[in-house]
């Protein structure tokens, strides 16, 4: 047999706390998460724009310093009239002086003349020149001559290397008015070092610079960087949407802006990243500090459930057993539940329906003993007057009159037969209290069969009804013989009533599972199907004329203390039909 074990209260309790607990801290911990991943997404974005607007300062910075560099030097007549000897080394004596002052080592500084052929060079000879050997051409000063006099700036690539660099015209006086004489460019290369430079003063963010569809300059590896932005740069030249991207497991937030030429064509485009690892790593970091302090919530509060709960569990228990002791019948069990809460007033009501159900109980009790008393004695003065009538009848014809020896021997046996019934009803009401059988000694189960006949025979005689005795004579038990013949004479007495006009009854034994299996089947008029369910029900007569309406219930409790039991069997032939179960042997 499967048992199955519902959770008690207190876990119940436990398990929806923890529940609760963990649903809150779940859904604080999905709000909080997400809400830092907001925050942290626009900290990025504003860290990348203020990268964007250092960057910006700085290069305006080295631009303006280009272009005032320039202007000096094309406003200096002495370094004019140098530029117009068109002597290298004459030009490189006047100007390198004032050069080296206002210009940086890595800067690099070219006279060309108006069609963009250099004729002196300063600083990084790999500008305009290869080989240590000037350049025929440089392009740029032909593409920055559509704004002369004015200068140009911006960013040009010579051989694969990414300058930011500021075009100045130089002008003379002449008859006709001002005449271009030589072209100053001055530059910076854009390197890694000017990276790292832009990477210190932008507080960490990675700069990558792109041209020509190569990685120019990078904080990052050059292959890494490429890796990271493997898609056309041409698509990423005029955005300046601050984006995410991710490559080999690495996530920043990304700011692009054009490297525009002298021209104002893109040549190239300026990466601004911000990695999220710093942000992962607070987001992870979160992420243990939300699951630290929802254990130690949910310890916490299944401790304090628990010590609540079992405030009110344990008085909800203890009315759970004085329920049960109760429904046993101990109806003096009590629950003492102190406070005034709604427990306490459960457990007073408890108590006091405990008190009610007593009394009512007593009363009961009461009651039925009276309505017994008076069942009892209204059975008795009914059944016992016939038989004292019979008996004062006859012994007033005995007194008064002079009868002949026949008379008087039929009113004699009447007397009999008169006080013999009032002798059994007395037995049956000293069999009411009788305990159990104490005087046990073994009997012949057919000897007991016939010494019951015996008494019922002259009334069975005179009735017509015939008796088939089948108990075979080696079975022997253990019995209170007097109780026995009285059980069997009640069932025998029952089916005579069952048979008025004749019949056949047998009573047969047999062995069976360890016991003796005793049948008593008549040929009457059977039990009524609405007597069933009362049969063995005290003061329950069926409409007989005599009797207590106590046969059969004393028959069935004589069975039951010697280890059996009587009961009423279905069979399909007429009558009724009774078994008996008795035990073979007896501790």
């Amino acid at each position: 047999m499967t048992i199955h074990r519902h959770p008690s209260l207190l876990w119940k309790i436990l398990l929806s706390t923890s529940v609760a607990l963990t649903a809150l801290f779940a859904l604080t911990g999905y709000i909080v998460q997400r809400e830092s991943e907001r925050a942290t997404s626009a900290s990025l974005e504003v860290e990348v724009r203020a990268s964007f607007r250092a960057y910006e300062s700085l290069w305006r910075s080295r631009a303006e310093l280009l272009s005032s560099v320039g202007s000096i030097l094309s406003s200096m007549s002495d370094v004019r009239a140098a530029f117009s000897t068109g002597d290298q080394a004459t030009i490189r004596d006047t100007a390198g002086e004032l050069w080296r002052r206002v210009s940086t080592q890595a800067a690099v500084f070219i006279v060309t003349d108006p069609r963009g052929r250099p004729i002196a060079s300063l600083g990084d000879t790999a500008f305009g020149s290869a080989s240590g050997q000037l350049l025929e051409d440089l392009p740029v000063v032909r593409q920055a001559s559509a704004a002369f006099p004015r200068q140009s700036s911006g960013f040009l690539v010579d051989r694969g290397r990414l300058f930011q660099v500021a075009v100045t015209p130089v002008y003379v006086q002449s008859g006709s008015g001002p005449a271009l004489i030589d072209v100053l460019v001055a530059g910076f290369p854009v390197d890694d070092t000017l990276a790292a430079t832009l990477r210190q003063s932008a507080g960490g963010s990675e700069f990558v610079f792109f041209a020509n569809g190569a990685v120019a300059a990078s904080t990052l590896p050059h292959a890494a960087a490429a890796r990271l932005f493997a898609a056309p740069f041409s698509a990423r030249v005029s955005s300046d949407v601050v984006r995410r991207t991710t490559a080999a497991g690495a996530s920043y937030d990304a700011l692009f802006t054009p490297l525009r030429s002298v021209t104002g064509q893109p040549i190239g485009s300026l990466a601004i990243l911000r990695s999220f690892a710093a942000a992962l790593n607070r987001a992870r970091q979160l992420q243990r500090e939300i699951v630290s302090v929802w254990i130690v919530a949910v310890l916490a509060g299944l401790a304090v459930t628990y010590l609540l709960a079992r405030r009110i569990v344990e008085p909800i228990e203890r009315l759970d057993r004085a329920a049960a002791e109760i429904a046993q019948g101990n109806y003096d069990c009590r629950v003492d539940v102190t406070g005034g809460d709604e427990i306490a007033r459960l457990a007073a009501t408890f108590d006091a329906m405990r008190r009610s159900i007593l009394d009512a109980r007593e009363e009961l009790i009461r009651r039925e003993r009276i309505a017994t008393i008076g069942l009892l004695s209204t059975s008795i003065v009914h059944d016992l007057r016939n038989p004292l009538a019979a008996i004062y009848g006859g012994a007033e014809m005995l007194v008064d009159n002079d009868l002949p020896p026949d008379q008087v021997r039929r009113l004699a046996g009447n007397l009999y037969r008169a006080s013999r019934r009032i002798q059994e009803m007395l037995e049956d009401l000293v069999n009411i209290s009788r305990g159990k059988a104490e005087s046990l000694e073994p009997c012949r189960l057919r000897d007991i069969v016939e010494a019951a006949w015996e008494s019922a025979a002259p009334a069975a005689a005179t009735q017509g009804v015939g008796l088939h005795n089948d108990v075979p004579a080696d079975i022997e038990l253990p019995l209170d013989r007097a109780r026995m013949e009285r059980v069997f004479l009640n069932l025998i007495d029952n089916a005579l009533d069952a048979m008025p006009n004749g019949g056949e009854l047998r009573i047969g034994a047999s062995h069976r599972d360890g016991s003796v299996l005793v049948a008593v089947q008549d040929t009457g008029t059977g039990v009524a199907a609405e007597m069933r369910p009362h049969l063995f029900r005290p003061f329950i007569t069926g409409g007989k004329r005599n009797g207590l309406g106590l046969g059969l219930t004393l028959s069935r409790q004589a069975l039951l203390d010697h280890g059996g039991d009587l009961w009423l069997e279905d069979h399909p032939g007429p009558g009724a039909r009774f078994c008996l179960r008795l035990a073979i042997g007896r501790e």
